[in-house]
């Protein structure tokens, strides 16, 4: 992906069929934004197809407010999907989701022509944590939701997605000050289902799943990131595989990486998708 060179704001629109808001399931908010590249046959085994979840902690915001997260693999003329998932109804249906419109892909993928096995998932907080869930559970038999056959995820990009502790995560959003803060954490698990429980958290923290036949994985985290502490990447990190995961901490990085973090970390990410 390095050797490719960035596409102009024409050239992306000379290259790109997009479909807007592409229905997944019942609910208003499964919908995704399809973006089909002429130019991605070409690339052979790096005909990737990015599939994108936003954050917002599983409470607000839309697959349109994170637009930059895509806009590098747009220039390198690689098939995008940009998805949304239902929110306020907590982590194990949002999480369902994406599943949901993987499966959905494949169903119809005479419509779309994506290459489905060779799938990078990768999102921002809350939609890195989904991505990675997924991502490290798709050869786990105990994981609840089934991708259908056909469909291989082969690499994983993390921006500030939660991996483990998921219960400090939830007390730092309860418990904060700031009152949306507060309504993400009461939210993040229904009513009636206690993330108390240790077993119930497990099924949603990608440590649980973590294995040695995972895909690779490329992770970035900020020293000091308020919402998804550094704490909370003690325990994954050290799993990691020196010889295909690749990992950028960045000691004084906030939750959100700044606009030269950003870039910085896709010349990485396109390196890693090389290798």
């Amino acid at each position: 992906m390095t050797s490719i060179p960035d596409k102009t704001s024409e050239q992306i629109s000379a290259t790109y069929e997009i479909m807007k808001n592409v229905s997944y399931g019942t609910d208003a908010e499964q919908n995704m934004d399809i973006y089909l590249s002429k130019d991605a046959k070409s690339y052979g085994k790096n005909n990737y197809t990015i599939v994108f979840l936003h954050g917002g902690g599983y409470y607000l915001s839309d697959k349109s407010e994170d637009e930059k997260y895509i806009e590098p693999y747009l220039k390198k003329g690689l098939n995008v999907v940009n998805i949304n998932y239902r929110l306020k109804k907590g982590i194990p249906i949002a999480t369902t989701d994406l599943t949901n419109a993987l499966n959905f892909l494949k169903a119809n993928n005479n419509n779309y022509d994506l290459n489905l096995n060779n799938i990078i998932v990768t999102g921002f907080s809350a939609g890195a944590h989904i991505a990675t869930n997924v991502g490290v559970s798709q050869n786990n038999p105990e994981y609840p939701n089934k991708l259908n056959n056909g469909i291989t995820i082969t690499g994983i990009i993390n921006f500030s997605g939660l991996v483990d502790g998921l219960n400090v995560v939830e007390k730092i959003f309860s418990g904060n000050e700031n009152e949306v803060f507060r309504d993400i954490g009461k939210a993040l698990f229904p009513s009636n289902d206690s993330y108390e429980l240790i077993e119930k958290i497990a099924v949603y923290e990608p440590v649980t799943y973590f294995d040695k036949n995972d895909p690779p994985i490329f992770l970035w985290h900020g020293g000091k990131d308020n919402q998804i502490p550094p704490e909370t990447f003690e325990k994954f990190v050290p799993m990691l595989n020196k010889n295909k995961d690749f990992v950028i901490y960045k000691l004084n990085g906030l939750h959100s990486p700044n606009e030269e973090e950003l870039k910085n970390a896709y010349v990485e990410i396109f390196t890693f998708l090389d290798n």
